[in-house]
């Protein structure tokens, strides 16, 4: 009987529910039952989860991976970016020294340093080229922008000889954004006074670019030094 029953307990659950609720064991049993299937249920929860956060891990990661990759282009960009920039400013320095080398000569022959001095220097070539030296000034307000593309003042060297009017610019340098601005000047002159003027650049140093452009406007350069 006594084997009966202990085989009864570890073989048959009705059998043992209804033993534990004679000695009172019932409801522990079902306490205990349901809080191992609470904790059953809790723990796939939790390793649904883990799984979860194991795939965002992996998503940031190799967001990380990106990242960095980007930033070691960036800084290969920002090496190649810096040796352009130090082969650009050589050269600037290069042209830059050239000019001050070239303005500083000519401040040595005329004992100038300003611009406005320079073209005082300069008068004097002027007069030998264009062979005068009645220089004046001529200045006009130009309203519908036909210089600087909007109203503005307009001046420039003027001379007249033998009937002809010459438009002068005496300058230290002369690129060739100077040149358009000349003919433009020599357009507008034409404009207010019906005479189409000579238009003439005296420059110790004048841009190759700006050589071409006077060619093709009609544009005189004197590099004279």
């Amino acid at each position: 009987m006594k084997r009966r029953l202990l085989s009864l307990l570890r073989e048959d659950e009705e059998f043992r529910y209804a033993v534990a609720g004679l000695l009172g064991l019932d409801t522990i049993l079902l306490e205990l039952k349901a809080l191992r299937e609470d904790f059953n249920e809790h723990v796939k929860l939790e390793e649904k989860r883990w799984e979860e956060n194991e795939k965002r891990w992996e998503e940031a990661y190799r967001r990380f991976e990106r990242i960095e990759e980007e930033l070691r282009a960036l800084r290969e960009e920002s090496v190649r970016l810096r040796l352009d920039f130090n082969k650009l400013y050589e050269q600037v320095n290069r042209r830059l020294d050239s000019f001050e080398r070239k303005l500083i000569a000519l401040g040595a022959r005329w004992g100038v340093e300003s611009e406005e001095a320079f073209r005082e220097a300069m008068k004097g070539i002027l007069e030998r080229i264009l062979g005068t030296a009645m220089v004046e000034r001529w200045t006009y307000f130009d309203s519908e922008g036909e210089v600087f593309g909007h109203p503005a003042q307009v001046e420039v060297d003027l001379l007249i000889r033998d009937g002809v009017h010459v438009l002068v610019e005496v300058k230290a340098s002369v690129s060739d954004a100077d040149v358009a601005k000349l003919w433009r000047v020599g357009r507008l002159y034409e404009k207010a006074t019906g005479v189409k003027p000579r238009l003439v650049i005296v420059s110790p140093f004048v841009d190759e670019r700006a050589i071409k452009l006077a060619g093709e406007l009609g544009v005189e350069v004197y590099a004279e030094t």
